[in-house]
């Protein structure tokens, strides 16, 4: 058949030239045999490998090799790639450029190798294997484009819309669907299916996943997210065959406080967002990439909106903070940021009630009370939302005062904020997965931070770490020894007398967390002088690994403890004649005097607004372009999402204006001017996304003579669901407080 093809090749040329009637040019070309190129080995030599174009692997990842030796080289379409032993085939063609379907696996899930979509041809195979599943060998070849495989995927892409309805127009996943998209690049034109369609009763997960099961695909992608991330076995696959289905093995909702990412790794419309149901489409949404403030994770989000409303938030990656998944609480706030919003500036009258007045009404009359007040009766607090420009501001204005008393909520009234090593994660969120026993004081991280948890709980899960926890009793997600509930036991560790003392001797990279509910207490110097003493002993500070770290609560403490935010007197609130609350609602005022001036400057009227005398209106975070530290001293920006509500301005513009009205200017009209400030005072802060170490290790802290008192640790965080202004004011978060705290 080839000599055939050569002759009729040749007799066509040849026709050509003898009905050519120009001048004509004959090229002779000889063919001589050689007895090397008989040889099989001689002949492969000879013939010369094409030259392939570069190929960038897919979402340009980049390819670690733990150990080059260990590297081996497989062959994808013909494009020679070196991967590390271990990866799969359908790894080993992401890192050569070729996006290969899949619906059931994910890289952060174990594998199934259940949808069969990533079917591919395998030199030597007798048949198209799963490329999730199949891990690659040396000299391995694998084809993705030949007939075979994709016939395979049309096949399989049948089998899968055979039961699957015709929702795409009323379903939430329209223009996001893995299974639209697969459908049409893989798919076949029509389908031979004519029978009845099979139907499924959907469940009740809760009050942020919706279902709809008939869609379902049995993936089980939610399944082992559930069991292997969230840490809760809720969600199952029951019955066999064409009666399989995905479910609760009793009825009972998803109790996780991660369920909403089962919304995020469902590939078709089978679990989508109760909240988000039929509110929009997402090619009608802006996404802008922000930072979540609820917690001090930090998380990575992207906040996709309509005009002036906030519709949804979604998680970013990041492997440093979230991975790609966000907690309950971040998805699912944002309907709080339209409701119990303060519009205009207020005064309180002489009846007790509020009239809306000017800014520049507003304004004069704060900044006159202010002038008659002594500056040691001055005090200024910052809200747990509060971002770094308006605290650096509001610690400018009242320095500027003569006054020094201005604290964050939640660092107590007396912060070490001399050592930075004090009060950050020093160990960083990704370098928990290094550690191999973990001591947890008076910290609940997965009410306090969702994110730290699920890391710790993968750490646990990957490497059978110990885990010791002093405390009150706790739900836990993961194996863990509940070692006693009140100081005391800190001081058995750090003594040697207690039997977790040698978990922690014997461990490689220990790591202690404490919580920052401790700062609220008044033994808090000694607790931090234990955990010292263990740290010591246990070897837990060394040059190549810091494993003592503090878990802060808020978005608002690591910065505002860089920028000093420290009170003059821990009694300044009960001798305070002017109260200045920056978006601060959880201070205690019990013992504030009744006759001082309070001053609320928010975006919700939540607790603070009752003792308020003057209200002055701020944009919330997605409003507005904010830098905010996390727990392991990484600085971030928010950038503004939606326009402000009403007359509300951003905070440091607040207090710019205040502090022109009052005679005092700052000196600094834009946000480039107020970071020039912040640089002198904290420069990390300027240094965004990246993470800044502690320079200085706790060992520098002065010896500590108090002691201990055998009053028990009390829980930080009292409901998940509720921690600040705006949490407060969604319905979302009551429903779930409602329904999931019983």
């Amino acid at each position: 058949m080839g000599l055939g093809l050569l002759a009729s090749r040749t007799l066509r040329s040849s026709s050509r030239i003898f009905h050519n009637n120009g001048p004509t040019t004959h090229f002779l070309r000889t063919i001589t045999s050689t007895p090397d190129l008989n040889n099989a080995d001689a002949s492969a030599a000879a013939v010369q490998q094409p030259d392939l174009p570069p190929r960038t692997p897919v979402g340009g990842a980049r390819v670690h090799f733990p150990n080059p030796e260990d590297a081996i080289e497989v062959f994808v379409d013909g494009y020679p790639v070196k991967i590390p032993k271990g990866m799969t085939v359908l790894q080993a063609c992401e890192v050569a450029g070729v996006d290969i379907p899949r619906f059931c696996y994910h890289s952060r899930l174990s594998i199934a190798g259940n949808c069969r979509m990533c079917l591919v041809e395998v030199e030597k195979s007798p048949k198209p294997v799963a490329s999730c599943a199949m891990p690659a060998l040396p000299g391995m070849k694998i084809k993705t484009d030949t007939p075979i495989a994709k016939k395979a995927r049309e096949g399989v892409m049948e089998f899968l819309l055979m039961n699957h309805p015709l929702d795409c127009p009323i379903c939430d996943q329209g223009g996001e669907c893995d299974l639209q998209d697969q459908s049409m690049a893989f798919g076949s034109d029509r389908g031979r299916f004519t029978e009845m369609k099979r139907s499924v009763v959907d469940k009740n997960l809760g009050p942020l996943v919706k279902t709809v099961m008939t869609r379902c695909i049995q993936c089980t992608r939610c399944v082992r997210f559930a069991s292997e991330v969230a840490g809760v076995e809720d969600l199952g696959m029951l019955g066999r065959g064409s009666g399989e289905e995905i479910g609760t093995y009793v009825e009972k909702l998803m109790t996780s406080e991660l369920s909403g990412n089962v919304i995020d790794i469902c590939p078709v419309g089978a679990l989508t967002s109760k909240p988000f149901a039929f509110k929009a489409r997402n090619w009608e949404l802006k996404g802008t990439e922000s930072i979540d403030v609820t917690d001090a994770v930090g998380s990575n989000i992207r906040i996709d909106s309509r005009g002036p409303e906030v519709m949804r938030v979604v998680p970013r990656l990041n492997e440093d903070i979230n991975e790609e998944w966000i907690s309950d609480k971040t998805r699912f706030f944002y309907d709080g940021l339209k409701r119990q919003r303060l519009n205009d500036p207020m005064i309180r009258g002489p009846d007790g009630r509020f009239k809306a007045v000017t800014w520049r009404d507003a304004l004069a009359i704060v900044a006159e009370v202010m002038h008659q007040i002594k500056p040691e009766e001055i005090v200024g607090v910052a809200g747990k939302l509060s971002d770094a420009e308006s605290m650096m501001a509001l610690k400018d204005l009242l320095n500027k005062m003569g006054s020094n008393n201005i604290f964050c909520e939640g660092n107590g009234m007396h912060p070490n904020a001399d050592l930075r090593s004090g009060y950050i994660m020093n160990t960083g969120i990704s370098g928990l997965e290094k550690a191999d026993a973990f001591l947890l004081v008076g910290t609940q991280p997965r009410v306090e931070a969702a994110m730290v948890n699920a890391r710790i709980r993968k750490t646990v899960k990957a490497t059978n770490a110990k885990v010791g926890y002093i405390g009150p009793a706790a739900d836990f997600n993961y194996d863990h020894q509940h070692l006693g509930t009140d100081p005391k036991t800190l001081v058995e560790i750090a003594e040697g007398r207690h039997p977790f003392s040698s978990a922690l001797k014997n461990a490689k990279n220990p790591v202690i967390i404490v919580g920052a509910g401790v700062f609220e207490r008044e033994d808090k110097d000694a607790v931090f002088a234990a955990v010292e003493t263990i740290g010591k002993n246990n070897n837990v500070v060394r040059p190549d690994w810091n494993g003592l770290n503090v878990l802060l609560l808020n978005g608002a403490q690591a910065a505002a403890l860089d920028l000093g935010l420290v009170p003059e007197s821990d009694k300044c609130i009960e001798s305070a004649k002017f109260v200045y609350l920056m978006g601060a609602d959880d201070v205690s005022l019990d013992k504030l005097p009744d006759d001082a001036f309070v001053v609320y400057q928010g975006h919700h009227g939540d607790r603070g607004v009752y003792r308020a005398n003057v209200i002055l209106p701020a944009s919330a975070f997605t409003e507005k372009e904010g830098i905010y530290e996390n727990t392991e001293g990484c600085a971030q920006i928010t950038l503004p999402a939606v326009p402000t509500v009403g007359d509300a301005r951003d905070d440091w513009k607040i207090i710019r204006a205040l502090s022109e009205v009052s005679g005092v200017g700052l000196p600094y009209d834009s946000l480039g001017a107020i970071r020039s400030r912040i640089r002198t005072v904290a420069p990390n802060l300027l240094e965004l996304d990246e993470r800044q170490p502690a320079t200085f290790s706790t060992s520098l802290r002065p010896e500590v003579s108090q002691k201990v008192s055998e009053t028990p640790f009390t829980p930080a965080v009292e409901n998940f669901y509720m921690t600040d202004a705006i949490t407060r004011a969604s319905k979302i978060m009551a429903q779930c407080s409602a329904l999931l705290r019983k």
